[in-house]
């Protein structure tokens, strides 16, 4: 068996990078002709946002970005095998190499980096926790919210916290979010998936949408800089890392107002970032869903009959309790 082990480790580490982009490609294929519903997707959020572009340029587009999937997924598994001297050699920062430097070893309390789901973001996640220990001694401590399937939630958090790196889930994450930042650490809070509560409105591709306030009220409350970062592929399979200027925060006695603008100043970093690589964005999101939910009609139709199973189920317990209560009075 660990002979076994050992076989499988080497065959994905040495597997080279070449194949990787190759067969990542046909894997993106293969999920564009057989994943209907996302494909709709993607190609429904593009017309959104490129209301320009041709029909052909949006399919174009499509394929793009499941290849581009297809390539991640595959990264994500070699990856798992990699040490980190493996994973750090895979990326080269791009640009912005100084505020990071500068942010990890300047701010004695905490950072947080905001960054969205580009390029290889998984991956990208081990990279940054490897700069940050060996930079500042401090561990990176991610915030994430579970996928909802138990074997993959498992697989991924094994997967997420294997080189160091420490994970918080978004239920209840408040407190150890500001324990992390009081203990000098770095936080990491993807800023592109969309809220129903608590959330914060912004403007996104010149469009309404929702996002979460945490990095702006965690910043605010902790007095610490924002670093927005991101990680995209290059042609040769190399990991670019893209670091934004440290935003500054607006600071007044209107607390709702400066939510907003700080998030919006975030949002706007990542919007540029996402425009820059179009294809190398996870359009399988659905960020406008509260503020434009006549985009996903299937996934409105499922949400009300979740709704709907939700409240019969807490009615259910009431009928059952009163048809014993009954029966015991009889």
């Amino acid at each position: 068996m660990k002979n076994y082990h050992t076989g499988l480790n080497n065959f994905f580490t040495c597997f080279p990078k070449p194949y990787i982009l190759k067969l990542g490609k046909i894997l993106g294929v293969c999920l564009y002709s057989l994943d209907l519903p996302h494909r709709r997707l993607v190609r429904r959020n593009l017309q959104f946002c490129y209301p320009e572009w041709s029909a052909g340029d949006i399919r174009k587009m499509s394929l793009r970005i499941f290849k581009q999937t297809g390539i991640t997924i595959l990264e994500i598994i070699q990856s798992g095998f990699l040490s980190a001297d493996d994973i750090m050699a895979g990326f080269r920062i791009a640009s912005g190499k100084k505020y990071l430097i500068d942010s990890l070893k300047e701010s004695p309390r905490g950072l947080i980096y905001t960054a969205c789901h580009i390029g290889n973001w998984e991956v990208g996640l081990h990279y940054l926790g490897c700069m940050t220990r060996r930079t500042s001694g401090k561990p990176l401590t991610a915030v994430a919210r579970k996928i909802g399937f138990g074997w993959l939630d498992d697989w991924f958090d094994r997967y997420r916290k294997r080189l160091g790196n420490k994970v918080i889930y978004k239920k209840g994450a408040w407190p150890k979010m500001v324990k992390t930042l009081r203990n000098a650490e770095a936080l990491l809070i993807t800023m592109d998936q969309s809220r129903y509560k608590q959330a914060i409105e912004v403007t996104f591709f010149n469009h309404k949408a929702t996002t979460t306030p945490a990095a702006a009220m965690v910043a605010l409350r902790c007095r610490c800089p924002v670093l927005p970062i991101f990680c995209v592929r290059e042609a040769d399979g190399m990991q670019a890392v893209h670091v934004h200027p440290p935003i500054e925060m607006q600071r007044t006695n209107d607390l709702r107002d400066d939510l907003q603008v700080n998030t919006q100043k975030i949002i706007n970093a990542m919007e540029d970032m996402i425009r820059k690589y179009p294809d190398q964005w996870a359009w399988f999101q659905r960020p406008w869903k509260k503020t434009h939910p006549e985009l996903y009609p299937e996934w409105e139709a499922r949400r009300h009959r979740r709704k709907k199973k939700k409240k019969w189920m807490r009615l259910k317990p009431t009928a059952n309790t009163q048809k014993s209560n009954s029966q015991t009075a009889l």
